[in-house]
């Protein structure tokens, strides 16, 4: 795998890969609708944010991607996605490097994540720490995000 600057023509197949992997976790399909802005990749969103992809070696397949967005000192990463089927096999891990790299030379000296509950342990594994919850409920059911920071 390796890993280069996302374009804005990745932009369709990022949004795939953001759908398919939020699916991974059975959100009701409602849901999913209702995240739509959310996980939609424009060719402008490419342009105006560092995305990286990762590509497998095999195939040239784009199979993730991260995107950090900047603001001053602090680097949000506002995304890191990975197809289910390479889940489990370092795409994370490189991605989320990557994105601290970036970060990094974009002067940022803290990274922030709004996880997934489900991405949590991830994040903790990656050397980020939880910093609090947002909340985030969907039709009644009580749910909280992890508000994570990692020093750079």
């Amino acid at each position: 795998m390796r890993i280069r600057p996302a374009t804005p023509e990745d932009a369709n197949a990022l949004t795939e890969i953001a759908f398919a992997a939020k699916r991974h976790w059975n959100y009701p399909e409602d849901w999913i609708r209702r995240w739509q802005d959310l996980l939609t990749i424009t060719p402008e969103y490419v342009l105006e944010n560092r995305v990286l992809v990762a590509v497998s070696e095999d195939e040239g397949e784009v199979i993730g991607f991260s995107a950090v967005s900047l603001q001053g000192e602090v680097a949000l990463l506002d995304h890191l996605w990975v197809l289910p089927a390479f889940m489990g096999k370092g795409a994370g891990r490189a991605l989320f490097s990557a994105a601290e790299q970036a970060a990094r030379e974009s002067a940022a000296v803290r990274m922030t994540i709004l996880s997934d509950p489900h991405a949590e342990p991830f994040y903790l594994r990656m050397g980020a720490v939880l910093c609090g919850r947002e909340s985030a409920s969907m039709d009644g059911e009580e749910r909280y995000l992890p508000l994570l920071g990692k020093a750079l």
